[in-house]
Parts: C-alpha cells; sequence; structure tokens
C-alpha cells in the first residue's frame, strides 16, 4: 500500500495551479472537467502518480470559498535548503509564515508556506 494523493477543495482553480506550480515547483500531470458533477480535478506533483504521492485539487464549479475547519493541518514537503526554497517561495509571490528555523523543542529545521486559500504547507528540511 502507498498513499497516492491528498486532495485540496479551492475556490479558484487556475490561482491554485499558479501558485503550486510556479511557487513550489510542481507539475501539472492531468486535469479533467466532470460535467455532470459540476466539479474540475488537477494533479500535481514532484514526480508521476505511479511512483510519488500527489495532490489533487479540486474546485467545485460556482463555489469560490471553504471554511478550513479546525481538523485540518498541514501539507508537508521535504526540501534540500530550506532556506533557499523560502527565498525563492517569497520571489516568487508566495507568502512564508514561519520563518525557518528549529522546531520547537527538537532540531528538525521546518517552516510554514500559506497558499492561495490558506492552507497551510510545512517544508521540512533535509527530507526529500
Amino acid at each position: 500500500m502507498r498513499i497516492l494523493h491528498t486532495m485540496l477543495r479551492v475556490g479558484d482553480l487556475d490561482r491554485s495551479i499558479k501558485f503550486y506550480t510556479d511557487v513550489m515547483g510542481m507539475t501539472l500531470l492531468r486535469k479533467r472537467d466532470n460535467e455532470k458533477g459540476r466539479y474540475t480535478l488537477a494533479f500535481l506533483g514532484y514526480g508521476p502518480e505511479s511512483s510519488t504521492a500527489v495532490l489533487e485539487l479540486t474546485y467545485n464549479w460556482g463555489v469560490d470559498s471553504y471554511e478550513l475547519g479546525t481538523a485540518y493541518g498541514h501539507i508537508a514537503i521535504g526540501v534540500d535548503d530550506i532556506y533557499g526554497t523560502c527565498e525563492a517561495i517569497t520571489a516568487a509571490g508566495g507568502e512564508v509564515t514561519r520563518a525557518p528555523g528549529p522546531v520547537k523543542g527538537g532540531t528538525t529545521v521546518i517552516a510554514f508556506v500559506k497558499d492561495p486559500d490558506g492552507y497551510k504547507v510545512e517544508l521540512i528540511q533535509g527530507r526529500t
């Protein structure tokens, strides 16, 4: 068994695809409309779906925002150079909400980024 994907509902699919490709460096792997269900799916990732977990963005036609709720935590992405990654994210227009540094009470270096819909993305140094 393996994790296939994580799904997020988004209010503006093009804006979210742009964020995850231009700011976070993912590739748009596939996209499809479902006329009957009135939604569009976009799958993005750092590698092919056959071998890596990917992110599924779901746009329900006509819905432009969602309550994030208190149960959601974050998406975690491993990076080789967290400081350089945060600089690149900021330069590309992304918002780093927690600067790189050790996790409280530990040594693992993390940072947080906020996507256009307000979802948290955690960056973890050395977990690639």
